[in-house]
């Protein structure tokens, strides 16, 4: 056999062989009880919703106007350190990680916003979704969830903080 001939046999095989496999596990999955969905809707309104299927998610835009009205708490669910480096001006750092040791001293400043909004950073971070499922539990209903809330707050220019100093841009949009 020539070498070519040699090498043509192998990658027509290995295609075979990945498209066989292919076809089965398709077969295998469908048959199962629990199959994997082929498609799904993964936008942040059905990742991040409540056990009834309602989307936690508010929008940036809202979030802003009531920041500028103060009839929503921000919620900071990332870890301390990260609190400290930057976030919105005025939330209350409750990381989830030690949501259980810190809640309590968090609860007196959560108890007088209408809204609360939980956030943290990045498209795919579950931190915030996961504490507004846990504030909905400890009894504050109608907890929300900002998306990539840190980038999109600071991106809009709207007033942050950090322990060195304060931002006070405030977008046009909240005013």
């Amino acid at each position: 056999m020539k070498p070519r001939h040699t090498m043509t046999l192998t990658i027509r095989q290995t295609i075979g062989i990945i498209a066989v496999a292919c076809i089965l596990a398709v077969f295998t999955n469908l048959l199962r009880q629990d199959s994997i969905p082929f498609a799904d809707d993964w936008s942040a309104d059905s990742r991040f919703s409540d056990a009834s299927g309602q989307s936690m998610v508010v929008g940036l835009t809202e979030a802003s106007r009531m920041y500028a009205k103060g009839t929503a708490v921000f919620v900071d669910a990332r870890p301390e350190e990260q609190y400290e480096q930057g976030h919105i001006k005025g939330a209350v750092s409750l990381p989830w990680q030690q949501v259980h040791e810190r809640f309590m001293e968090a609860a007196d400043h959560l108890e007088t916003a209408e809204t609360l909004i939980c956030y943290c950073d990045g498209e795919n971070c579950e931190l915030s979704h996961d504490l507004a499922l846990f504030l909905n539990e400890m009894g504050f209903e109608g907890a929300r969830v900002l998306v990539n809330g840190w980038t999109v707050w600071q991106e809009a220019g709207l007033p942050t903080q950090n322990r060195d100093s304060d931002n006070e841009q405030i977008d046009s949009e909240t005013n």
